[in-house]
């Protein structure tokens, strides 16, 4: 395999309400790597991008969602290599070049995950999907060296281009959530997945789009009915019934009482969870 470089990567990013993230994301991209910013719905002004570097922007009239925001911004990678990156991360230096010595480590893998670090320092490893069977769970924390793991996280997603083509991206019928754990289980019939223990990216997770009442029930609702699409796509037991229990358990809570965010997102899942009875998500494809 022929060495790999900096600027034989593309960033895309998706942004939706993102404008005071991108700024400190770009800055931590090394000048080679391209970047592709994906403007969700108009939500973003991309104002005082820096003029020298090789930045280009895909308007989407309305949000179309994470996945379809990403395969917008892949349409227009060039290099072999993609990293979806959510605005509200940051690379460390050398992450890049780290992810690209385990191309080369690794020859099987098809995508890949860094470290990532919560922005108050804490592990964050992606060590389960509600799409895998109990027994496929990994032990908490970070492995202490490269392994091959059996799900990734979108929030810094390292992927072959050739790869994300052949298994034609990330599902567009998946909204808001569960779009990443598909993506990985596809991507597994072509090769590993593994977890980079070299490089690091900090995430402050769930800030990307903002924390108002209204973004709350927006991602609750399309989390359940994600749930309910891609649990039946890769065929998991008790799929409505279990994201009903779901539901109700939100709103037993106590916290509910204190936090009009909390409500708003119980109220948003349980009418994610009732929306797919009287208007179900696309039929899972059969075809995986």
């Amino acid at each position: 395999m022929a060495s790999l470089s900096l600027s034989d990567v593309t960033v895309v990013s998706v942004c939706y309400k993102s404008d005071a993230l991108v700024a400190d994301m770009i800055a931590s991209i090394p000048e080679a790597t391209p970047i592709v910013l994906v403007d969700n719905g108009k939500t973003n002004s991309f104002a005082n991008l820096p003029a020298d570097r090789d930045i280009r922007i895909v308007q989407l009239k309305e949000n179309q969602g994470f996945g379809r925001g990403c395969n917008a911004g892949a349409a227009l990678v060039q290099t072999p290599w993609i990293l979806f990156l959510n605005p509200d991360a940051r690379l460390t230096t050398g992450s890049i070049e780290a992810l690209l010595e385990a191309v080369a480590r690794h020859p099987l893998g098809v995508a890949f995950n860094p470290r990532i670090s919560n922005s108050d320092g804490s592990e964050y490893f992606k060590r389960r999907s509600w799409l895998l069977p109990r027994n496929r769970y990994m032990k908490k924390g970070w492995p202490m060296a490269d392994t091959v793991v059996p799900v990734l996280s979108g929030a810094a997603f390292f992927v072959s281009k050739q790869k994300f083509v052949a298994v034609e991206g990330f599902d567009p019928a998946i909204f808001l959530y569960h779009e990443d754990d598909d993506l990985s289980l596809r991507l597994t019939k072509l090769g590993q997945l593994v977890f980079v223990r070299d490089a690091l990216v900090y995430h402050t997770a769930g800030h990307s789009s903002g924390r108002s009442p209204e973004i709350a029930r927006l991602k609750a609702f399309h989390m359940a009915r994600s749930r309910i699409y891609a649990g039946k796509k890769h065929q998991r037991p008790l799929v409505v019934f279990s994201t009903l229990m779901q539901a109700v358990a939100l709103f037993a809570s106590p916290a509910i009482i204190y936090s009009a965010r909390r409500r708003a997102k119980a109220a948003g899942f349980l009418a994610g969870a009732a929306s797919t009875i009287f208007s179900p998500p696309p039929s899972a494809d059969s075809s995986l």
